[in-house]
């Protein structure tokens, strides 16, 4: 008997979680993620030129064992937001960020800035639990990213670009028709672009 897709989704987010604590713990793991987030600048200043400056970058304050995407947010030339949690079942909410930002402890223990500013990104920088080759991920299953990457994307081009270890690649991540795909993987070796 085959295992249900949110069975085989449970089961996956178990073994990657653990894969990328282990990951987060290595040896060497900071020196990771530095080429990671230098990768990650690298890749935004090819794709948008000259443009970067101009562009509103989403980010993430990273938790657990999530990889620290704040070197490259911090360094960004043009407006930077992170999300905030409105409700369960409901898209992301973007409020302005700076590296002086003051913070507080949002849902799900997520660090949210205190004032609110809201903005529009057009670029997310999104954490996974697991990503595979044809561009899509695997969350923590509340849907929050992929609501609100189907809204953003109904209102014109937006990218969203993973952000992981490369321990965290699978072959084949189980998927819906609600589940929406990145533009973009990038991890402290490479990055991936989905065909």
């Amino acid at each position: 008997m085959t295992d249900t897709l949110p069975t085989q989704k449970a089961k996956l987010r178990q073994r990657m979680a653990e894969a990328r604590g282990q990951a987060f713990n290595a040896s060497g793991a900071k020196d990771r993620m530095q080429n990671a987030n230098a990768q990650l600048t690298r890749w935004l200043e090819a794709y948008f030129a000259g443009a970067l400056g101009q562009v509103v970058l989403s980010g993430y304050m990273p938790m657990r064992s999530e990889i620290d995407p704040i070197p490259a947010i911090s360094a960004h030339p043009g407006p930077v937001c992170v999300p905030v949690i409105v409700a369960k079942a409901q898209p992301l909410e973007f409020h302005r960020w700076t590296p002086d930002a003051e913070m507080v402890e949002g849902q799900f223990k997520a660090r949210i800035p205190i004032a609110r500013d809201m903005i529009t990104p057009q670029v997310l920088i999104v954490p996974l639990l697991a990503f595979d080759r044809a561009g899509y991920r695997l969350g923590y299953g509340g849907g929050f990213y992929d609501r609100t990457l189907q809204g953003l994307r109904a209102r014109g081009p937006v990218l969203a670009v993973g952000f992981a270890f490369d321990e965290q690649q699978v072959a084949l991540v189980p998927r819906d028709a609600t589940d929406q795909p990145l533009d973009a993987i990038v991890t402290p070796s490479n990055v991936i672009e989905p065909d």
